[in-house]
């Protein structure tokens, strides 16, 4: 019992096992991976596993709905058909090469903006409405034209039929009837006349009839036409076009049986008068060799013989000739019952084969227009199944865009979030920057105001306090921290001299300088500073001259310098003022020299501190841009 129990147990376990990875191909995966000479079982029992991108592509296969193709024509469903016999003889193909060109296609697309997405579809829905509307306005005018003639044909098929009938009617009438010679003068006359009723009648049905085909032919084609544009919207007008034209043409059809069998009718009677008219002319043609004198019609026989009666021997030869008459006709009649039965045997074949060939043509006709009813409940009913599909579809296609709006709002309003979480981090930088610009803007003005903040009793303000709240305002700004770095230690520690201070000084170190105006670098004797002090006390030059565009040698004289740079100082130039005294030489340049020092000196600090104030003003107009 335990090993029974064991066997069935290890053998139920295996064969569900097999069952559940031959339905889950990932099941199948994990265990020949996990457990050693399963795949070997597996091929064994399920046969080789599927290809990964084979396993992929039915898997896609099998969660996307399948929706039929419309199929218009019967050569589309043949080709349909070769399309999937090639595609099972070639799985791997069929089913590998759409993925890797949907892949490709996929690369390729560009998605395009809504308002050209909206344009197209409108244009594409106007198009389709007026091809709707031209298929529309031919297929009625191809219609009321087909009915009308088709109406014709069918009346003129039945004045065919009652022609016919009337044509019968009459000529029953004229052979049946024993009137008098004048009245059958008068209906056959009658006969004779139905006749040619019948026959203009009959070309009017056929004219008609062949008309209604033309016609017909006519309307198939605009709706084979119609067929080939392949718009969805004119297939219920197609339907309906089809099935007006098969009504049509049943009528006809059953128009024209009705005139081929008033013609058989027809045909048999005329057949059976030329008969009977044939038997009278034989007997005519007989009494007439026995007795010429003698009339055909017996019953005027007392008017038209000379005598008013026959005589003797006329009514014995008359007698004689009637009983050799009936044994001919005796011998005549058995040999025609056996000939007959012949004929009627060979008749009755004939008629068979005739009856076959009209029951084979009416049961074509008729397989024919059932076929054509089956063909167009096919449409029909294809119609209605394509509706509800694209019903159907049209459903899942708002639930999907429905889904497809909640997931894009999702989206939007986590990078909205996100979005205003950077412009909230971004505007916070820009704060930030402008902040740091304003505070490096203070303190260059703070630099700026303790340079003009000089006085008499403290003629030099030290900026060292003033560069520190600079550094401490810019700490992030590597430019701002190298220009901090660029002062002058010297005017870090003691500070730089006004404009005005230098004014006034240099107009205080002025006489020294043109008093020595004659020494030059080696010191000449005291008769040359007697001379230079002479000169300096009997020369009067201009306090003040403007400079000129360009230096001459003449211009280089220290009179001549010094006016120029007073000039300079007082229209607020110091750097050029500075670059005319440095053109000094000897003596004069000696007294100058600690002048143009404190000069250099300020003219570097104004320069850090206008490169400073520049750029302050630079990172200020970006942020506020910003």
């Amino acid at each position: 019992k335990v090993v029974a129990a064991t066997v069935v147990t290890v053998g139920g376990g295996l064969g569900g096992t097999i069952v559940y990875a031959k339905w889950d191909h990932k099941f199948r995966a994990a265990v020949e991976k996990n457990v050693p000479y399963s795949d070997w079982l597996f091929n064994l029992a399920l046969g080789p596993k599927a290809s990964v991108e084979a396993t992929h592509i039915i898997s896609a296969i099998s969660e996307v709905p399948s929706v039929p193709a419309p199929c218009d024509t019967e050569a589309t469903v043949k080709d349909e058909c070769k399309d999937c016999h090639d595609q099972k003889k070639s799985p791997a193909i069929a089913t590998v090469q759409p993925n890797t060109e949907a892949a490709v296609a996929e690369g390729k697309l560009k998605e395009r903006p809504a308002d050209e997405v909206a344009a197209r579809i409108a244009q594409q829905n106007q198009e389709e409405q007026d091809v709707v509307a031209a298929v529309s306005v031919s297929l009625e005018e191809s219609l009321a034209n087909s009915a009308k003639a088709t109406l014709q044909a069918i009346g003129a098929q039945e004045a065919a039929v009652q022609a016919i009938t009337q044509h019968t009617y009459k000529l029953k009438a004229a052979m049946e009837a024993e009137d008098p010679e004048s009245e059958k003068s008068a209906q056959w006359k009658d006969v004779e006349a139905a006749v040619a009723d019948r026959a203009s009648a009959v070309n009017a049905a056929e004219a008609s009839l062949s008309r209604a085909n033309e016609v017909l032919a006519n309307l198939k084609a605009e709706i084979n036409r119609s067929k080939e544009m392949k718009v969805a919207a004119v297939r219920p007008l197609i339907l309906a076009a089809e099935e007006n034209l098969h009504n049509m043409m049943v009528d006809l059809d059953k128009g024209v049986t009705k005139v081929q069998a008033a013609e058989s009718e027809a045909k048999i009677v005329s057949q059976y008068s030329d008969l009977l008219r044939e038997a009278k002319q034989q007997f005519q043609r007989e009494v007439s060799s026995l007795t010429p004198e003698i009339q055909a019609n017996w019953k005027g026989l007392s008017k038209t013989t000379h005598t008013g009666k026959l005589s003797e021997d006329d009514l014995n030869a008359l007698i004689a000739h009637a009983h050799r008459r009936i044994d001919q006709l005796n011998r005549e009649l058995a040999e025609q019952r056996v000939s007959e039965q012949i004929h009627i045997d060979a008749a009755l074949e004939q008629q068979k084969l005739e009856h076959q060939k009209t029951l084979e043509k009416t049961v074509n006709t008729a397989l024919q227009h059932v076929r054509e009813e089956a063909r167009l409940e096919q449409e029909r009913k294809m119609s209605e199944l394509r509706e509800v599909m694209e019903a159907e579809m049209r459903t899942q296609l708002r639930r999907q865009a429905a889904a497809h709006t909640d997931h894009v709002r999702d989206v939007l309003k986590v990078q909205e979030q996100e979005l205003t979480a950077e412009a909230e981090q971004a505007m916070w930088l820009r704060k930030e920057e402008a902040r740091k610009a304003h505070h490096l803007w203070i303190s260059v003005d703070a630099l700026n105001y303790a340079l003009k903040t000089a006085d008499f009793e403290s003629p030099t303000v030290p900026l060292e306090g003033a560069v520190q709240a600079l550094k401490d305002s810019c700490s992030s700004d590597d430019f701002a921290l190298a220009l901090s770095s660029a002062f002058p230690e010297e005017s870090l520690q003691r500070g730089v001299y006004s404009e005005a201070s230098l004014r006034a000084r240099f107009n205080a170190i002025r006489p020294l300088a043109r008093r020595v105006a004659l020494i030059d670098e080696t010191h000449n004797s005291l008769y040359q500073y007697f001379l230079s002090y002479l000169q300096a006390a009997l020369l009067f030059e201009k306090k003040e001259e403007a400079p000129p565009s360009q230096l001459r040698s003449e211009d280089l004289d220290p009179f001549k310098l010094m006016s120029y740079a007073s000039y300079c100082l007082e229209h607020g130039n110091l750097e050029l003022a500075a670059k005319l005294v440095n053109q000094l030489r000897g003596e004069s340049r000696r007294v100058v020299e600690d002048w143009l020092t404190e000069v250099r000196l300020t003219l570097e600090t104004r320069q850090v501190v206008r490169l400073l104030s520049a750029y302050a003003n630079a990172v200020g107009v970006g942020t506020t841009q910003a």
